[in-house]
């Protein structure tokens, strides 16, 4: 397992979910929610900075099929305009299928409900895609996902 601290990103039209691992790759937990529109990619890439990570991995929407649609397209094109930013190599995008469900239920199950879990929703499935990725990659040895390019 690769050693640094992991940001993880779940793009949505609102508001966009940040997560961190810890330096060890084990556990990933909610960080930030950031605003979507001016500005944040320049959050993004400064919470990249202030937590000294290694790398991002923003999710990919896809269907339960597989197959990708315009959301994918979405984080796609966001995740290359993060990579501009960044070290050549430090973003990849990683398969969320499911991940906003899966956090609704763990927030629900802990009691957080209303504008409280709308609130930390975003964070939640960052984390659960960031956590995903991170045992994907302690699985197989390899770095998760796919790497994003910024001249795309």
């Amino acid at each position: 397992m690769r050693r640094g601290v992991r940001l993880g990103v779940d793009a949505g039209s609102v508001r966009i979910g940040v997560a961190r691992s810890d330096p060890g790759g084990i556990l990933a937990s909610p960080l930030e929610t950031v605003r979507n529109g001016k500005g944040d990619i320049d959050r993004i890439v400064a919470l990249a900075a202030e937590n000294e990570a290694v790398e991002v991995i923003v999710g990919l929407p896809t269907s339960l099929s597989g197959r990708e649609g315009p959301a994918a397209g979405e984080a796609r094109r966001f995740a290359a305009r993060i990579a501009r930013r960044l070290p050549p190599g430090s973003v990849r995008l990683f398969d969320e299928r499911l991940t906003t469900v899966t956090a609704e239920s763990g927030l629900r199950e802990r009691g957080v409900h209303g504008q409280a879990r709308r609130k930390v929703v975003d964070q939640a499935a960052a984390a659960v895609i960031l956590q995903a990725a991170l045992d994907a990659e302690r699985l197989t040895g390899r770095p998760p996902g796919e790497i994003v390019r910024g001249d795309t």
